[in-house]
């Protein structure tokens, strides 16, 4: 997502949800049944690779690792697990009490199916130039954008070595357990051949009512992570039956070519 959820992510252990969903008029699913209108993103752990500021320090991880990997939008601090030049595993552990910021630095949170102030780009923390946007120094030296005029730190902000969680990447989703409860086997027809059925393991304060985020491997590239709109799930509640004489949905019988 992650975006992110991301989911995330995200997204993935980033925005953990202390209440239930339940927005855009949906409600909890409680028996086997098709969902229309869902919004689908992707979100995935971060590579360190994909990013260019100064190494530095940080709580909880060994070594110094890129900083806009771990506090930036696009880093842990939003996909919530990442994978480091090295190879290891990494999440975050502790979100501190501040929010985030948009580039030119001001406050906004999640809602709906979007943010309230604006894209989010750094962990509230970190470096503001004279005109109070966000920047950061760069590990070939310099400044992403302007030199820093001030400091502010990420308050409470942690991290630690391992996955957040034990997810499998194209079998894992993100929901809003006030609509799609926790362990719901989950059949997704956007994903179709390759993929269908996945498991709801996950969940995130910007995954809000009809809206998925599947947990997938990292794409070669930045931004090549897909979202759909307006599509179809089935949605199979842990400890239920599909109902007397009706077929396991397929990708043969209910692809993405054949909507019912």
């Amino acid at each position: 997502m992650r975006r992110a959820l991301l989911t995330c992510v995200a997204l993935a252990a980033l925005f953990i949800s202390a209440t239930s969903g339940g927005g855009n008029g949906a409600y909890s699913v409680t028996k086997p049944r098709w969902l229309k209108g869902v919004r689908i993103t992707e979100y995935y752990a971060a590579p360190e690779s994909w990013f260019v500021g100064r190494k530095v320090t940080a709580p909880g991880i060994t070594g110094k690792h890129r900083v806009d990997w771990l506090y930036s939008a696009g880093g842990i601090a939003m996909e919530g697990d990442g994978v480091s030049l090295d190879g290891l595993p990494y999440h975050l552990s502790a979100i501190g009490t501040p929010g985030w910021v948009t580039q030119d630095g001001r406050a906004t949170a999640p809602g709906g199916d979007g943010w309230t102030n604006g894209s989010p780009f750094w962990r509230f923390g970190g470096w503001r130039n004279k005109q109070n946007e966000v920047t950061f120094p760069l590990e070939a030296g310099g400044w992403f954008n302007q030199k820093s005029a001030r400091y502010i730190k990420a308050a409470g902000v942690g991290f630690k070595a391992g996955p957040s969680l034990p997810l499998t990447a194209w079998k894992s989703l993100a929901v809003d357990p006030g609509i799609i409860p926790m362990g719901s086997k989950v059949f997704v027809p956007a994903y179709c051949p390759k993929y269908g059925w996945f498991t709801a393991q996950d969940r995130g304060g910007a995954v809000n009512g009809l809206h998925i985020d599947v947990y997938r491997s990292p794409p070669t590239n930045r931004g090549e992570d897909r979202q759909f709109s307006a599509q179809r799930i089935y949605v199979m509640p842990p400890g239920t039956k599909l109902p007397a004489g009706t077929p396991k949905p397929t990708c043969a019988t209910d692809g993405p070519r054949r909507p019912k």
